[in-house]
């Protein structure tokens, strides 16, 4: 086997990766819930950078009733914004795979 081959494919395996995450960190996806009530920004490496609830949520009269619904609220959110990390972070790769292997479909690899 050719070492100098190797280590080259690992520096160019090390540099796509390196891009990844510099790709994904600065995607950004955005994810509502409550018709808009609870909104989320988050990043491509699913770091949570936003959230912001509207104050009409708190506007009721029974405050166990709000914070049940307010952590309801965020939790869908946030699910849905990692969701769409999830589908940022699938598509950067399958482009970046595409162009290195001649758009070679390998089931189950993406």
């Amino acid at each position: 086997m050719d070492f100098g081959k190797l280590q080259s494919m690992m520096t160019q395996a090390r540099q796509m990766k390196e891009e990844m995450d510099r790709k994904l960190a600065e995607t950004i996806v955005e994810a509502s819930s409550g018709g808009g009530m609870v909104n989320v920004t988050m990043n491509g490496q699913k770091q949570l950078l936003r959230l912001k609830i509207d104050p009409s949520v708190v506007s009721g009269s029974s405050p166990l009733q709000e914070l049940e619904m307010i952590e309801d609220l965020v939790t869908a959110a946030i699910n849905e914004a990692g969701r769409k990390a999830d589908e940022a972070s699938k598509s950067a790769m399958q482009n970046m795979m595409g162009g290195m292997m001649g758009g070679l479909n390998i089931p189950g690899l993406f």
